[in-house]
């Protein structure tokens, strides 16, 4: 009989899922990322929606769009502050402007290990960030444990050392952490949408970029550049956002379901992109990409200046002190 019980289910979820979307759910939550289906954060968000539908009986549906359809991360935020509801899988550099404590974790060089990144995202410290953030903007993170991989140089010259960066217009995002931390490794930061990265270098409106290996597969950049440098300058760990005032309409039951379950998601995502990511180094280098493995610490000296410019410094302490350093 539980064995029945069980497989009677799994097929209703299997059969929820099959539907698209179709079924009559109570609440429906719209997941925007930037990334492809390809990218582990997108099948991370795959499984989450398959989980939340199987733990809500159908009573919750969640739908996926990929390659930033829903439109940017930050008109998605915006959406989301409104009481949409709607969800983006997004960075800390972009909750920032909102509150200041969620710029650390996008600094350069913050984290060496997924571990070490989980450990203060899931500690005291980070949820009185999250409760902040909530009185601030009526923003609701679901979780912030998503690992898509340490950022690299991109480019189609050789870099050794951040003096090779002088004159590179370089692709970033948009925000403080980055801009400043682009600036101080020696290049130009350009911020431009992701989607828009390709096209850019091909017709040479930009000369590279910094991106995550998942990252930079799923949209084929190694079409059109040569060189990736493993600087590693960014531990790139982002969340699932949502709206507060749509989270807070909903049972205290499927609260808590979306937690745990964007929790389970960012764990299956980071392990992915943990396991996969020689493989797209591999990939890509049977494509003619060469790889470079530099000396990191001029790159670690050059971007000292990032904390003090940005006034980082003390959050630096507090994230050290959840980490015992």
């Amino acid at each position: 009989m539980k064995n029945f019980t069980k497989g009677v289910a799994v097929a209703t979820v299997s059969t929820l899922l099959s539907m698209g979307g179709a079924f009559a759910a109570s609440f429906t939550l719209s997941v925007n990322t930037a990334l492809s289906t390809d990218d582990p954060v997108f099948k991370g968000l795959e499984q989450f929606r398959e989980n939340v539908i199987k733990a809500t009986g159908g009573d919750v549906d969640v739908r996926l769009f990929p390659g930033s359809q829903l439109g940017s991360d930050e008109d998605v935020l915006e959406q989301a502050r409104a009481g949409a509801n709607v969800a983006v899988s997004t960075g800390g550099e972009r909750l920032a402007v909102f509150t200041k404590e969620f710029g650390i974790l996008g600094a350069p060089y913050l984290f060496d290990t997924y571990d070490e990144a989980r450990k203060v995202v899931t500690s005291p410290l980070f949820e009185a960030w999250v409760e902040k953030l909530r009185k601030a903007a009526n923003l609701q993170v679901l979780s912030f444990n998503q690992y898509e991989g340490s950022r690299h140089l991109l480019t189609n010259r050789p870099v050794k050392v951040p003096a090779d960066l002088a004159g590179i217009r370089m692709r970033t995002v948009g925000a403080p952490v980055w801009l400043e931390t682009i600036r101080a490794i020696g290049a130009t930061p350009t911020p431009m949408p992701w989607t828009e990265t390709y096209s850019a270098i091909q017709q040479k409106v930009i000369d590279g970029a910094e991106a995550q290996l998942p990252a930079v597969y799923g949209s084929r950049l190694y079409e059109v550049v040569k060189y990736i440098t493993t600087t590693g300058h960014f531990f790139r760990i982002t969340g699932l956002v949502t709206s507060a005032k749509w989270f807070d309409s909903l049972p205290e039951k499927y609260r808590k379901v979306l937690r745990d379950e964007a929790l389970k998601s960012g764990d299956y995502t980071s392990k992915m992109t943990i396991d996969t990511v020689p493989q797209y180094q591999k990939m890509m280098e049977e494509k003619g990409v060469v790889f470079s493995n530099p000396d990191v610490k001029p790159f670690k000296d050059a971007i000292k200046v990032v904390y003090d410019k940005l006034d980082l410094n003390d959050l630096k302490k507090q994230v050290d002190g959840v980490l015992g350093r």
